[in-house]
């Protein structure tokens, strides 16, 4: 009987992870099924030039995966059973496995602030980006939008629709200071590029709650906001908590340093709903930067445990966070492998070459799922001997 492996959601990091199995185990062992709901991969990176009324090409993942030996499933995941090793459909199907990849991604938090619920849009999904878009095209010349929150997401949101439309007076409110977290130079460059896009800055600015025409903030002040996107942090899919998954305080399904679950042997977890190790043992942090190795490090460890071979070494870690500033201006900000930046910067329009370029990268590893590695497929240990055996390094 064949080894059966899931995996749960196709954005970055399940896509990159069911591929990566694909190259590494043979087909005639192992039967790999990706889940799905909805059936095109989604360029999450870009989610804020969709929101502008770019559009972007779009990837079925049929055709994706055609000739690959994975098998996809377009269908809304309902519920995991971790003790009982199967996945509940919303079309009433239940589906069995052996090795289960968690990959369920990351939605717009439930920030609990009044009023964002019923008058803010986010950028979490495709489906949000279109209605910001289709919002932002009603309004006329003059009018006012807001994004809130100053991180990776707010600050692309905010320049993007700012270059997009520069009829609108288009403001940021930030908890922290603007860029606080980057170099001297890339926090220059912000500023700078702010300036020239006409975007004006709240920093160190709490948003109480959030109203049909505007914000208030934690110290009374109220910012005009015909629109308002809500960028103020992201939570994972509430599906892992409802599990016996060991889950950590946010949701996020704890595992080790081969992205195998603490409390499941057979589960795995990548990208954001992952609480994962890096090399230096520090978690994490949400992204496509995290997302992609993750899926490496999970497909590779599953391959090498069923073959019978070394497990891959934890070298997860970062190189740069990159931010666009619209679409002929960006920020590559160097950093260190556990996310801390460095004094140099890429600016400008080399800065917005690299980001295209790795951006265009991530999508090229979707498209060519069995393209990015040597293809080394490689047939299971027997099926009797127990996968307990095969958990130390060889």
């Amino acid at each position: 009987m064949k080894h059966r492996i899931i995996v749960l959601g196709a954005g970055y990091a399940g896509a990159n992870a069911a591929g990566r199995l694909a190259k590494r185990l043979h087909p005639a062992d192992t039967e790999i099924t990706l889940v799905n709901a909805d059936p095109e991969f989604v360029e999450r990176v870009r989610l804020h030039q969709l929101a502008t009324g770019q559009d972007l090409k779009p990837r079925p993942l049929t055709g994706v995966f055609a000739g690959t030996g994975v098998q996809v499933r377009i269908a809304q995941v309902t519920a995991v059973d971790a003790d009982r090793k199967t996945v509940a459909l919303a079309e009433g199907d239940e589906l069995a496995y052996d090795t289960l990849v968690y990959a369920l991604g990351s939605t717009a938090a439930d920030s609990g602030v009044p009023g964002v619920a019923e008058h803010a849009h986010h950028l979490a999904g495709k489906q949000s980006a279109l209605r910001l878009r289709a919002r932002l095209a009603e309004v006329p010349a003059g009018g006012t939008v807001l994004v809130v929150g100053g991180g990776l997401t707010g600050i692309e949101a905010v320049t993007e629709i700012a270059e997009a439309r520069p009829d609108l007076e288009v403001t940021l409110a930030a908890r922290g200071g603007l860029g606080d977290w980057l170099s001297e130079k890339a926090r220059d460059h912000l500023r700078e590029t702010f300036g020239r896009l006409g975007v004006t800055v709240h920093e160190n600015t709490a948003i109480a709650s959030v109203e049909a025409a505007a914000a208030v903030t934690a110290d009374g002040r109220t910012i005009p906001a015909r629109v308002t996107v809500w960028t103020a942090g992201f939570a994972v899919h509430p599906l892992a908590a409802a599990t016996t998954l060991a889950v950590s305080a946010t949701g996020r399904i704890v595992v080790d340093e081969t992205m195998r679950s603490v409390s499941h042997a057979d589960v795995y977890a990548v990208g954001d709903a992952a609480l994962a190790p890096g090399a230096s043992g520090e978690p994490l942090r949400m992204s496509c930067a995290s997302g992609v190795p993750s899926a490496y490090q999970a497909a590779d460890a599953i391959a090498a445990r069923l073959t019978g071979r070394p497990l891959p070494e934890n070298k997860l870690g970062y190189t740069a966070q990159c931010i666009s500033l619209g679409r002929h201006d960006a920020v590559v900000q160097w950093v260190t492998p556990d996310d801390r930046p460095k004094p140099s910067a890429v600016t400008g329009r080399m800065a917005a070459r690299l980001k295209e370029i790795i951006c265009k990268s991530a999508a090229w590893s979707i498209s060519h799922p069995t393209s990015m590695a040597p293809v080394r497929r490689r047939h299971t240990v027997p099926a009797g001997e127990p996968l307990s055996t095969l958990s130390g390094r060889h």
